[in-house]
């Protein structure tokens, strides 16, 4: 199960772009609110989650996916919840997954230390330890970063490359007509 984490002022498009990249390729998702059922986009929208962050299953994890947005970016790294969610995957060694600002999460926890990553314009500093890359979507071992909202169809197409491969990514990018 891959599981995506929203907070009240996530960016929508870099969670559900990717959501609907994923499900196309088959990948089972659930997205859990942090805090609520229900939360707010960055734009207003209200997204109903799959689960709440206290039945989140530290078990049954393939990836995590943090979307950015502000102040949703803040609101997840402020979660308990989520916070055992990236040392459960870091542990289990499974991909996390963080766009636009979510990366400073992991940078702030010391995860980006000697890796090539990516993060919105102004976010760089707290990607501790990370090489910068000039990429707008970066995956370095276990940990795939995209620079914002942008690249999310391209973020989404890597974590299916890392989950199902190149076969899989390339059949919904020609699916997508994507570029």
């Amino acid at each position: 199960m891959v599981y995506l984490f929203l907070a009240d002022g996530f960016e929508i498009i870099e969670a559900l772009a990717p959501l609907d990249v994923l499900k196309r390729a088959g990948v089972e998702v659930k997205t859990v609110g942090v805090s609520s059922k229900t939360v707010t986009a960055s734009c207003g929208v209200q997204v109903t989650c799959d689960i709440v962050e206290n039945e989140f299953d530290f078990y049954n994890v393939e990836a995590i996916i943090l979307p950015g947005g502000m102040p949703g970016t803040i609101n997840l790294e402020n979660s308990e919840v989520v916070q055992k969610a990236i040392d459960n995957a870091v542990n289990i060694n499974v991909p996390v997954c963080a766009i636009c600002a979510a990366p400073s999460i992991l940078g702030h926890k010391g995860l980006l230390n000697e890796k090539n990553a990516i993060c919105f314009p102004g976010f760089e500093e707290a990607l501790e330890g990370a090489e910068i890359s000039k990429d707008f979507v970066v995956c370095d071992g276990n940990i795939i970063t995209a620079k914002g909202a942008g690249v999310c169809i391209e973020f989404g197409l890597e974590i299916v490359k890392k989950l199902r491969g190149e076969d899989a990514a390339q059949r919904i990018k020609e699916q997508i007509q994507c570029r």
